[in-house]
């Protein structure tokens, strides 16, 4: 009887320790995500200047989303953010960068500009590098979103105090194809 109660108690052990490193390593793997990320983000920080300094002279009627933009930049750089407060400022960053882009139409002589084409070609490739690294992102944030919400691993979770993490999201208003016209 005592060897049962024993074999119990080391099983129930060893699957609590079991449970408690998948879940560290599933909490470890969003914070790599993140940080890996976070190099292609600090490039896109380094850029919303120069896009600001290239357009501002001729998207007047954007001038609010260009000062917005400044200012969630600064936020990100400047705050002790924890990594949910980076990734919704992100978003929002993410929005606004969306609507100047799809008011470039508007220009055609910026448009035009080689330092402009220059710029929007090194945005163009950081966003692309950006989505492959917030789909890691949110794989790791869904895996860890499962592990503490199943069972048994979400007892465990719940004695840890582990909290659900922000997807990085696209507002809904960027959801669909935009249709731009390079030929006017």
């Amino acid at each position: 009887m005592i060897y049962i109660i024993v074999t119990i108690a080391v099983v129930l052990t060893l699957v609590s320790i079991i449970l408690y490193n998948r879940l560290i390593q599933k909490k470890n793997a969003i914070d790599n995500a993140y940080f890996s990320m976070d190099v292609m983000l600090k490039k896109r920080y380094d850029l919303i200047p120069q896009l600001v300094e290239t357009v501002k002279g001729y998207m007047h009627h954007e001038k609010d989303v260009l000062l917005q933009l400044t200012e969630l930049r600064q936020r990100v750089l400047t705050g002790n953010l924890n990594t949910n407060e980076k990734v919704e400022l992100d978003n929002r960053i993410n929005s606004n960068l969306q609507n100047i882009v799809a008011s470039f139409e508007n220009y055609p002589q910026l448009k035009a500009s080689d330092n402009f084409l220059h710029l929007q070609r090194s945005i163009n490739e950081t966003e692309e590098q950006l989505a492959a690294s917030r789909r890691f992102y949110n794989t790791a944030v869904n895996d860890y979103h499962n592990a503490i919400e199943m069972f048994p691993s979400s007892i465990i979770a719940s004695w840890m105090r582990l909290k659900h993490k922000t997807f990085f999201s696209i507002a809904g208003e960027h959801r669909h194809t935009p249709s731009i016209n390079f030929n006017k």
